[in-house]
Formats: structure tokens, sequence, C-alpha cells
């Protein structure tokens, strides 16, 4: 099978060879990108450095698919929140939100979101992923992502105002998520039109270390629904930090799949999910793959595998300094034993 043909039967749950190796987060690593000849913040504001930059990344450890962009500021850079690039840095320092609404009394929304993907860098996104889908003939899977409505809100006002607001100022608050929630499902229905294979919705802040499971159940998941309800390509629901509390709900929002980081214990979540449920997750990246000695590698990869998932993912964005030893031993333990069928999906 070509990698693209991997993760598209994936999703379907139809018998593929092997487990696929691939992620909703970014997965750029500092060797492709140094194989350029270009520093890291070069790839956030060039359409071809960025999609050349994933797909060298894919080429070089042996991925499937490919995730762009890196950074999560882009959508409010586009509202007009502006972007701290650091275009003046050696190092790996991503670009961050300079300027936060501080009250709900400053929130100025579009009446069509559609009219954002022309502003800042929202068209050299669009340009990263038609790099990506033409690459060696459209080869590779590509996926596209967007934050969760929440975390997305928090990315534009500051996340205490919003947390404040939903004690003394409910009906704006809700107002705004709603209007969030539309600028989410405008973003993942012009990537699905541009031709990803998959969309990656990244409600980041929303595990029960911030949000107990009832106010999760009644801000987060009502716009989850919307969001998923209007995707027709696969869809993945990821959630950072603590789920094992929600990973019921997370899996009832309509989702093709859900994806959990390192706290969540998968073993608990397939028995409440059952083998029918997609379940991607669950390794640190960071301990993984740049603490880590590359011969303990192997044991984590395998404990993900063992636990149930579907795919071993990442459980955030893999740091793009990583050990080249250690990414090599993570690619060979997903094939060593990413060949016998998951919970879900079979093998040929």
């Amino acid at each position: 099978m070509t990698p693209k043909e991997r993760v598209q039967k994936f999703f379907k749950k139809e018998a593929i060879d092997t487990m696929p190796v691939f992620s909703g987060m970014g997965t750029v690593t500092i060797q492709a990108i140094e194989q350029m000849g270009v520093r890291f913040a070069e790839i956030h504001t060039d359409p071809e450095l960025m999609g050349k930059s994933a797909m060298l990344s894919a080429e070089m450890w042996g991925f499937d698919g490919v995730v762009v962009p890196y950074d999560m500021c882009i959508p409010a850079e586009a509202m007009g929140r502006g972007a701290t690039l650091y275009s003046d840095v050696e190092g790996i320092l991503y670009p961050t939100v300079p300027t936060k609404w501080a009250s709900m009394d400053e929130v100025e929304l579009p009446d069509d979101y559609s009219t954002l993907f022309s502003q800042a860098r929202m068209p050299v996104v669009d340009g990263a992923l038609k790099y990506c889908l033409d690459y060696d003939g459209g080869k590779y899977a590509v996926g596209g992502w967007a934050l969760g409505p929440f975390t997305l809100g928090g990315q534009i006002i500051e996340l205490d105002v919003l947390l404040k607001g939903l004690a003394k100022d409910k009906a704006r608050v809700t107002a705004f998520l709603e209007s969030m929630t539309e600028y989410v499902i405008t973003m993942v229905r012009h990537y699905q039109d541009l031709g990803v294979d998959y969309i990656n919705i990244r409600e980041m802040g929303s595990g029960t270390d911030l949000l107990s499971p009832r106010m999760w159940k009644t801000l987060i998941k009502p716009n989850l629904d919307k969001v998923f309800a209007a995707v027709d390509v696969p869809v993945i629901n990821h959630i950072c930090g603590g789920t094992d509390l929600i990973v019921e709900m997370m899996g009832d929002c309509g989702a093709d799949a859900i994806s959990v980081d390192q706290k969540n214990n998968i073993v608990e979540s397939r028995a409440k999910l059952g083998d029918d449920a997609l379940i991607l997750g669950n390794f640190d990246p960071y301990k993984t793959l740049v603490q880590l000695d590359a011969a303990d590698v192997d044991a984590a990869i395998k404990a993900c595998v063992d636990g149930g998932v579907d795919a071993v993912w990442p459980g955030c964005d893999i740091w793009p300094d990583v050990k080249a030893e250690n990414m090599k031993a993570y690619v060979e333990a997903v094939h060593k034993y990413g060949g016998a069928a998951t919970p879900a999906v079979g093998r040929l």
C-alpha cells in the first residue's frame, strides 16, 4: 500500500498491511530543516518551505502522513491579534499571539469567517497543504487541523476571562464560543475542500486538568458535536491532559477517532469505548524522542500497542529537536509491533 492508501483505509477500518506511522500534530524535525539549509523561523512564513519541511521529515523517518501548519496562532493572527514570529532567532521558538483581548467588551467578530482566509498567514497554510498534496504524485496522506472552539477562544481572548465569564457573563461567553465554533467549521470545510485526507480537531485546553466533566459536557461537547457533524472527511477528536473521566463523551461527539496523550489510561479507555472505536495515542513525544535513551524507545511504543491503540500517536507535537536515533527507534517499533491487527483495524 502507499502511505496515503494505508491511512485512508485505516480511517475506514478496513484491513491494512501494517500500522501507519502518522499524527494529527506537527511532526517536522530539525534534521529536515537543516537539510533544507533554513532556520526554524523561516518555515512558518513560506508555503513551499512549510510544505517541504513536512515532506522531507516524512521521507527521512518513514512517516505515512504529514500535518501542517506547525503553530496554533494563525487563526488568531488572521483576526487581527497579530503574531510574534521570532524571525531573527536561530533556535526553535514557535510563533505566539502577542495581544489577546482582555475583556468581552473588546471582542470584535467578523460577519463572514471565510473572508479571513486571505488574511495574515492563512494563504501560507493553503499553499503548504497544496504542496504536500501534490508531492510525489500524492503518495502521502495529508492532514489538516484546527483548534477546538474553546482552545481557539483562548488564543483570541485571555482564558481566565472566559472561565470567569462563565459565572458572571455566561450569555456573552456562550455566544462567543458559538462564534468560535462557526470559525472552526469554516476552517475545516475549507481544508476539506482543498483535499486533505483527514482533519484533527485539537480541543487541547479542555482536559479535566482544567475543566470538570460536568463543565466539559455542557460547555465543550455541544460545540464539538457541531464541528464533527460539519465534516465529511475522517476527523479526530484530540484532547491533551486528563481525559479518563471524559473519554466516553469524547467518543460520543461524532468524530471518527479519538486521540489522547500519555495521561490517559488506554486500557481503561478501550474497555469503555469498545473494540469498534478508533483510539490513537499515547506516548509522551518529548520524553520519548528527546530525553530517553534510544534503547528505551521500543518499550514506550510497545506499551501503547499493548494498551490497545489502533495507531501509535504522540500526545502532542513532536518537538523538532529530536534525537535521530530515537526517531529511528520509534518508527521501527511501530513497524515491529504494528503488524498484528488492532481492536478496530484488521490486517491483510
